[in-house]
């Protein structure tokens, strides 16, 4: 056989389609992207991936890379896969440094490949070049540059590795120019193992058994559930856990849907803006058991005074999150779903009846002086409270909860329904504004066929406005409800609480909500008495695609209860 013959006989493709058939041994069936130079070889073998016989891929069009990014986290949050971002270089990665960053302190995990100029080029200050991977390394899982075509299959095999295993997280491919045109004889690589990279730690079984004997001699156990139950799919051991040993549970803003919202043993959200039983109930209980979850500074409020009345538990599949913030008793670093089935085998079979009786002074006083008029006012404008319940009352079991990020969001976890896992996207750590928006186009496409209600304040609705093209492109249906208080509503309540009244640039002028539906094409309506708030509520989700129903809300709403910044937790308070 001659070298010509051989060379036909050979498979051989460039970086760029080498890329496309990395993605599709991945099992990627969505990219939510935006074209560019430094991308363009990519995009055309994308051309032929995304249409006709050989169409694998649905590419969402997004109108900036930060909404990328958050799209790409929407998907991976309720659908339990890696969401895909791509983009070109300079201002358009550096565009979704927010979303990387707020996917690494979420443990969200996506990848986002962006263009890079020629290797040639590196370090001569070229057109839209930039230090990827020294700018996203610090908030990233793992950030590479691929400079050659040969490293393509390699390098996206790996990155997909890393962040769907352990501790999800979002990982960075800077993708050289000359390697996406350069060509090569295609050959798939699969990796599962990295020598300094231990995902899944081997389950201590001496550790579960301290832990047991801990649950089984504890007359006030209560359980704080995380997010970590959600990312380990472990939503029904968790509930066998807690049944098997009566164990109340609150559960962090991004661990609300891992147990029902309806379970007798749910007593609640911990946290700042949680619900004031569990909160207090914290500094009470005996024994805490940690599930999935990293204190954070919003749940403990002051670290000195935190549960030092318990023994703590933690679970957990970062060994990174023991001790970090509040002192172990008993660490068992594994993934829940295999350490809780462990610990529950081992648990006795309990009732805390008197325990979990004695959250209900508290929930009933709560209810009271705070869930009542906040849900069912009787007088006087439009609360946020009783907009996102009347949402709820209607919304199906399965719906999705999106929020943006402030008041929106604190009164949207609040009082939304969950009955269904991974029914929450929300930025939790990072505290994003412009996040609701393009997450819940993501969450479209994580989750077709369920109702995917986003909640945003006037604030966070215009810092990603831009994605109502997407979705009048995608015809993505995102049911927007924009709770108008004309205020950056969650600053000014600190400003009336903490800065004497002192209401420095909160105040918004809006523009025409109306107007901007109507120039998308996107069902619009507004709502100003509650008279017609049900029937509003109705319309919008009983529409089949995107509808925009802006409430005009009590511009000094505020949400409680509230425990001060760096006070106790046993601090919270019900009024201001």
């Amino acid at each position: 056989m001659d070298k010509g013959t051989q060379t036909k006989l050979r498979d051989r493709v460039t970086g760029s389609k080498a890329l496309m058939r990395a993605l599709q041994a991945e099992g990627v069936k969505t990219i939510f992207g935006y074209p560019g130079g430094s991308i363009m070889p990519v995009y055309d073998a994308l051309f032929d991936y995304t249409r006709g016989e050989k169409k694998c891929f649905d590419h969402i069009l997004v109108r900036h890379e930060q909404g990328a990014t958050h799209a790409a986290e929407g998907y991976a949050r309720v659908s339990g896969e890696v969401g895909v971002a791509l983009v070109t270089s300079g201002p358009g990665v550096t565009n979704t440094l927010t979303g990387i960053a707020d996917a690494m302190l979420d443990s969200t995990p996506i990848v986002v490949i962006a263009g890079q100029v020629p290797i040639t080029a590196l370090g001569t200050d070229a057109f839209q070049e930039v230090d990827l991977v020294g700018v996203s390394q610090p908030i990233s899982k793992w950030s590479y540059q691929i400079r050659h075509a040969e490293d393509v299959a390699w390098a996206v095999s790996r990155a997909f590795y890393i962040a769907r295993t352990g501790r999800p997280g979002p990982v960075v491919l800077d993708f050289a120019k000359n390697a996406q045109v350069e060509e090569i004889d295609w050959e798939p690589k699969k990796v599962d193992f990295i020598r300094s990279y231990v995902p899944y730690p081997k389950l201590d079984m001496e550790a579960v058994s301290r832990a047991a004997e801990l649950i089984n001699n504890a007359k006030k156990p209560l359980a704080l559930v995380g997010q970590g139950v959600e990312l380990g799919n472990a939503q029904e051991e968790l509930k066998a856990f807690l049944e098997k040993a009566d164990i109340p549970a609150g559960r962090t803003m991004l661990g609300l849907s891992a147990l029902p919202s309806n379970h007798p043993l749910n007593v609640g959200m911990l946290g700042m803006h949680g619900n004031y039983a569990v909160n207090l109930k914290e500094q009470e209980c005996d024994v805490l058991i940690a599930i999935g979850m990293r204190f954070s500074d919003r749940v403990t409020g002051n670290l000195k005074t935190y549960a030092k009345q318990a023994k703590v538990i933690h679970l957990d599949i970062d060994r990174s999150e023991i001790d970090k913030n509040v002192k172990t008793d008993v660490a068992v670093v594994a993934d829940c779903k295999e350490s809780l089935p462990a610990l529950t085998a081992l648990l006795n079979e309990n009732n805390h009846q008197a325990w979990r009786d004695s959250f209900k002074e508290l929930d009933e006083k709560e209810r009271v002086k705070v869930i009542e008029p906040a849900t069912h006012p009787k007088e006087g404008p439009l609360l946020m409270g009783e907009v996102v319940n009347a949402v709820a009352e209607q919304a199906q079991d399965d719906a999705v909860l999106v929020t943006d990020v402030g008041q929106n969001q604190l009164f949207a976890t609040r009082y939304f329904k969950y009955h269904h896992k991974r029914s929450i996207c929300t930025s939790g750590g990072l505290g994003t504004m412009g996040y609701g928006m393009p997450a819940a186009i993501g969450a479209t496409f994580g989750a077709p066929g369920r109702q995917v209600c986003c909640f945003m304040g006037d604030g966070g609705f215009q810092m990603c406005i831009e994605e109502l093209g997407t979705i009048m492109e995608q015809k993505a249906p995102v049911k927007m409800i924009l709770m108008n208080n004309h205020y950056l509503g969650n600053v000014r309540q600190w400003q009336d609480m903490f800065w004497m009244r002192r209401k420095s640039f909160t105040k918004m002028m809006n523009p025409c909500y109306e107007l901007i539906a109507q120039g998308y094409g996107i069902p619009y309506q507004a709502v100003t008495d509650r008279k017609d708030l049900a029937a509003a509520v109705e319309k919008m989700l009983s529409s089949d695609g995107s509808f925009i129903l802006e409430c005009a809300i009590k511009e000094e709403d505020n949400v409680l209860p509230m425990t001060p910044p760096g006070m106790n937790v046993n601090d919270m308070m019900l009024e201001i």
